[in-house]
């Protein structure tokens, strides 16, 4: 058997973490088993369904590198992969439907059904259709019609007995029928809705297995009852466990839940984001974090994901996207760097080589502080402005010394004169000059780091004075003189 597997989003908002970690393990299942991953949108709510938010989606799984087989853009044999542009399949299969007697119309206005819900919730019970249009009279149907209603179409779901599928997760799920109600599978407009169309389209897809959240185990009884009555075998079914924030709660924005193209903007690695969404519910050895995307097409298999929920920890995220970070080299943290560094004004599009080698080589010295792409322009602000001003500790360390401005002058002489310019050369010259000034050489290295950046905190200082370069080294430090007189 082909593995064929489905990742059906709707086009109602963007792609957030949970549809990720869906879309993202239906990718590795397919390509673990040669089989096929393909795109389904499915846009049958017209009101809230967007073609901004399906580009958003679009461009979040392409960032993932999560590329479909089937689907938008590509096409297949199995199309068209719009749900809008399906309705001939729905409405054959309605038909089938209606004529084989598991359907029946509904005369029930949404304020009737909304009466019934208000009275289920007053006796605290949960709410199900009464079934009362199941059996309606010729004299009552032709007494709503002439009352202008327009009917919806409901499913016959059976009355009693166990309803049942297995899980490759779950194991046998099992649900009394009663639990279930008649349920609307086409509204009074004719349009289709999702329980159906979701059924119709995984068959006539061919899908082989559907992976999805664990929010969608209700749904399952009443899409394979609907695929019975067409006469079809269900497809098999595993449904992934829930996202938690880390106070175990179902994760929501206050966790930091958010549209998947925000990490990309916050200075997430694609990734380092894949890796951390392979972790969320599925595990290797329980030991084992880091995985190439080959690894995790290797071993990916839903046997090893588990049924509790799984915690989506952003700190965690942050962690293991600055372990990713500190491991590319400089010119490629660079080139993943370079929007925000255009963004600051630092290395525009057009920049020559000389200041895209500068620019790498500060980032290489600030590498192992990174935690997100983002935080590059602040860590390298001192290598392309000067210190407008100084942290207050920074000053503090200035002002320990006894005369600032002929410490700072006479640091810019030998700077000014120094040869080679390096900071094995740089540090010796430093040293040399607090043991001769009696000064100290902490007093002295603290203080040269404030003027030439304002901070008290960066990467190695006799390296910083190296790539800043002689002539801005002396600028600044004449300038802090002044500035300390």
């Amino acid at each position: 058997m082909t593995v064929r597997v489905r990742f059906a989003p709707a086009p109602t908002g963007n792609l957030h973490v949970g549809g990720a970690r869906t879309a993202l393990f239906n990718w590795l299942f397919a390509r673990h088993h040669d089989g096929t991953f393909v795109l389904r949108v499915e846009d049958t709510d017209p009101e809230r369904s967007k073609g901004e938010y399906l580009d958003s989606i679009l461009d979040a799984l392409a960032w993932l590198g999560l590329y479909w087989d089937e689907g938008p853009g590509v096409g297949g044999d199995y199309g068209p992969y719009m749900q809008s542009a399906r309705g001939d399949i729905y409405r054959e299969h309605l038909d089938r439907l209606v004529a084989g007697g598991y359907t029946y119309d509904c005369y029930c206005k949404p304020e009737e059904l909304e009466a019934q819900r208000e009275e289920a919730r007053a006796g605290k019970r949960a709410y199900r259709y009464d079934g009362r249009c199941a059996k309606l009279t010729d004299d009552r149907v032709a007494a709503y019609e002439a009352e202008d209603r327009r009917p919806s179409v409901r499913f016959r779901m059976p009355r009693d007995g166990i309803l049942s599928f297995d899980d490759l997760i779950r194991g046998t799920v099992e649900v009394p029928a009663e639990e279930y109600d008649d349920f609307i599978i086409a509204r009074p407009d004719g349009t289709p809705t999702y329980n159906f169309v979701c059924a119709v389209d995984d068959v006539t897809m061919a899908v082989t297995h559907i992976i999805r959240g664990e929010d969608h185990v209700s749904n399952t009884p009443k899409q394979t009852e609907v695929l019975r009555a067409l006469g079809y075998d269900p497809p098999t079914y595993a449904h992934l466990p829930l996202l938690l924030g880390p106070d175990r709660s179902r994760l929501s924005k206050r966790h930091g839940a958010t549209s998947v193209l925000e990490y990309q903007k916050e200075g997430f690695l694609a990734v380092a984001f894949v890796n951390f969404l392979a972790l969320l519910g599925w595990s290797y050895d329980d030991a084992r974090e880091y995985f190439a995307r080959d690894e995790l097409v290797k071993y990916f298999s839903l046997d090893r994901v588990k049924k509790s929920g799984a915690v989506f920890d952003v700190e965690k995220l942050t962690w293991m996207n600055g372990t990713y970070i500190r491991e590319l080299p400089a010119h490629g943290l660079f080139d993943k760097c370079r929007p925000w560094f255009a963004r600051a004004g630092y290395v525009p599009g057009d920049a020559d080589e000389g200041t895209v080698e500068y620019a790498a080589s500060a980032l290489a010295l600030e590498q192992e502080k990174m935690k997100l792409l983002s935080e590059a322009p602040e860590l390298v602000k001192p290598f392309f402005e000067e210190p407008d001003e100084y942290e207050e500790k920074a000053e503090k360390n200035v002002r320990k010394l006894e005369d600032p401005a002929q410490v700072f002058a006479e640091l810019a002489d030998r700077f000014d004169a120094l040869e080679p310019f390096d900071a094995g050369a740089i540090e010796e010259l430093i040293r040399a000059y607090a043991e001769e000034s009696g000064v100290g050489a902490g007093k002295v290295i603290h203080a040269v780091r404030a003027a030439l950046s304002g901070r008290t905190w960066g990467p190695s200082l006799f390296e910083m004075v190296e790539l800043l370069g002689r002539e801005r080294c002396v600028k600044r430090l004449n300038e802090a003189g002044e500035r300390f007189k």
